[in-house]
């Protein structure tokens, strides 16, 4: 059994981190702590009462590393990075589920803040499992992408040889109300988002600079990207449409149903996705259709698990040589 820790358990993903380690065949879950430590799982999610009874520790380092191999960070962005350092140094696997790790140094300085382990940044591995796989399994420390570029990324990155040089990429996405996190806000109080439906961050949100980095990366092409999210008044749930302009006459559906015919969590729609079917599960589920030369595609994902903690899972399985669909969730929260 590998034993494995979990940092920042009160949260959201935290949370589903846990929900798959109960029952992991793998894993042993022998350390949950939060900044502040003090109570027992139960408390902070009554919903794992008689599932699982573990006191919550205040966040060490040294403790970690005498009783894990593997950690997960389910921390802000910041908050990570002193963590995950101390973790490296000493041997232990990490995958962290913050942006600390995600971009190049000057990308993430300029949308998030100095960085202060520019040394584990630079052999950081991006954890987009269907593009980094073999990367992810000789690494030490994996970066969760955000929850927004998964969707974007996964959808448009086998049509990117198709589309026409200079032309921008536009994305329309909306997220549930828990792609936010615990925090209470303005924004995402009951009042503001019950019944509502708007913007945020218009073409200034932080994932704008991941997408293009990892598109630049991944297919070696440059594009402007026109990126504004959107909170709806759901849980959970991530659609994700972005529009393209193409220069080659192809079949949006065979291309997608070739990119991903050995994948076994992305499932290629024949008409448009929705984000029930995908909620509760580690699936993307994309669709794609097109207009003369204009592009369409759209995925749906579970943004608090193939968004951040089953990709996570899944990185970690890699990580420590076990099978990649090893506790990942499949059944989807119908109806």
């Amino acid at each position: 059994m590998v034993k494995v820790g979990v940092v920042g358990a009160g949260g959201y993903t935290g949370l589903e981190l846990v929900k798959m380690l109960i029952n992991h065949p793998s894993f042993r879950l022998e350390y949950i702590a939060t900044r502040s430590g003090g109570a027992l799982i139960e408390d902070l999610h009554p919903s794992l009462l008689d599932l699982i009874s573990i006191p919550i520790e205040k966040s060490d380092a040294d403790e970690m590393a005498k009783r894990c191999e593997l950690v997960f960070l389910a921390l802000p962005h910041k908050e990570s990075m002193g963590i995950a350092k101390e973790l490296l140094n000493r041997g232990i696997k990490v995958v962290d589920l913050s942006a600390d790790y995600r971009l190049e140094q000057e990308a993430y300085e300029k949308a998030y803040c100095p960085h202060e382990d520019p040394k584990h940044l630079e052999s950081a591995t991006y954890g987009l499992i269907e593009y980094y796989r073999d990367e992810i399994a000789h690494s030490q420390i994996t970066a969760g992408p955000g929850c927004y570029p998964t969707a974007t990324l996964l959808g448009i990155l086998p049509f990117i040889p198709y589309l026409q040089e200079n032309t921008p990429l536009f994305i329309d996405a909306k997220s549930g109300v828990s792609g936010a996190g615990k925090k209470l806000s303005e924004t995402t109080h009951f009042v503001t988002i019950n019944d509502n439906f708007f913007a945020y961050n218009p073409l200034k949100h932080r994932h704008t600079p991941e997408i293009a980095e990892k598109i630049r990366k991944i297919k070696g092409r440059e594009f402007q990207i026109n990126f504004v999210p959107h909170l709806i008044p759901a849980t959970r749930g991530e659609l994700v449409s972005v529009y393209a302009v193409l220069k080659d006459d192809i079949e949006p559906i065979e291309v997608l149903k070739e990119a991903y015919k050995d994948e076994e969590f992305i499932r290629i729609r024949n008409k448009p996705v929705d984000v029930k079917s995908v909620a509760g599960t580690h699936f993307c589920d994309i669709f794609a259709t097109k207009n003369g030369n204009s592009l369409f595609v759209s995925s749906a994902i579970d943004n608090l698990l193939r968004g951040a903690a089953s990709q996570a899972m899944a990185a970690a399985n890699i990580m420590m040589g076990i099978p990649e669909h090893t506790a990942l969730p499949t059944i989807p929260y119908m109806p």
